[in-house]
């Protein structure tokens, strides 16, 4: 792991590129560019032997905001990325600041790319062996010089110890600089969470990712996605399994969001009339 980097289009600064995470309810998001984003992880794989990056969409805020224990899963995580538009709009209504939308669905291609240029090695672990050998057939039509460590889809059930330790040495014989995990929310992140110090790399949990790069799964049209529509896509092709997540999660994010808005606009108030 670790491997030198090579001239490239980004240079790797010697200091942390994401200086600062920003409340979200009770979670911490981290704020900077797209770039920034791409910079903090490859300085990661150069500068922590084990980390893991978390995708914060509204699903994943809800869940933390409700559940203690995730929650600190998501605080601990070395990069919580604004992955929703929403979270990226609240973050600008609260803070002021302008915030990149870092998804993904977006972040995988262009880490992928950066990996190649920069001779870094890739894992894929997760999904099914169907999605995985699509996605590994993509990266390395598109970037022949991507150095891909290999790839694992594991059993859709608890594993056992001894399987587990068997999995974690399989990775890190392989010696990927990035683990790219999908097993979806919040399995994924508890996945890495509990092999930080244990997976000798950078974990990156992608969840639907997968499916989009390789093709399985096609993305909403941009203005759409600027107008935080993607759960309606991903609603309609899965409404069974979905509709009572999206009518909680939405719910209680708009919610909080208000509750919050209407707190601070008190607080102004109090301060202004003082």
């Amino acid at each position: 792991m670790h491997t030198d980097f090579t001239p490239d289009t980004l240079a790797a600064p010697v200091q942390p590129p994401l200086k600062e995470k920003r409340q979200l309810f009770s979670s911490n998001i981290s704020a900077g560019s797209f770039n920034d984003f791409v910079n903090h992880i490859f300085w990661l794989t150069d500068n922590k032997k084990s980390s893991y990056v978390c995708f914060a969409n509204v699903h994943m805020l809800v869940e933390a905001y409700k559940n203690k224990a995730f929650n600190q899963v998501l605080n601990n995580a070395d990069v919580a990325t604004p992955d929703g538009g929403p979270l990226s709009k609240l973050m600008y209504m609260l803070y002021g600041k302008q915030q990149d939308r870092v998804a993904g669905m977006d972040l995988v291609p262009r880490l992928l790319q950066e990996a190649a240029a920069k001779g870094k090695s890739v894992y894929f672990y997760g999904s099914t062996d169907e999605v995985l050998e699509k996605v590994v057939a993509r990266a390395k039509s598109e970037l022949p010089e991507l150095k891909v460590a290999g790839y694992y889809s594991p059993p859709f059930r608890k594993l056992t110890d001894i399987e587990d330790t068997a999995i974690t040495n399989m990775i890190n014989e392989a010696n990927p600089d990035m683990v790219f995990v999908a097993l979806g929310c919040p399995k994924q992140e508890n996945w890495m969470a509990d092999h930080k110090d244990k997976v000798n790399a950078c974990m990156l949990g992608v969840g639907q990712a997968f499916m989009t790069y390789a093709g399985l799964e096609k993305r909403l049209p941009k203005w759409a996605r600027d107008l935080s529509l993607e759960w309606t896509y991903r609603l309609y092709l899965e409404p069974k399994r979905l509709w009572k997540r999206y009518l909680f999660t939405n719910t209680t994010f708009m919610f909080l969001t208000l509750k919050l808005l209407l707190q601070r606009k008190l607080q102004g108030s109090k301060v202004a009339a003082n």
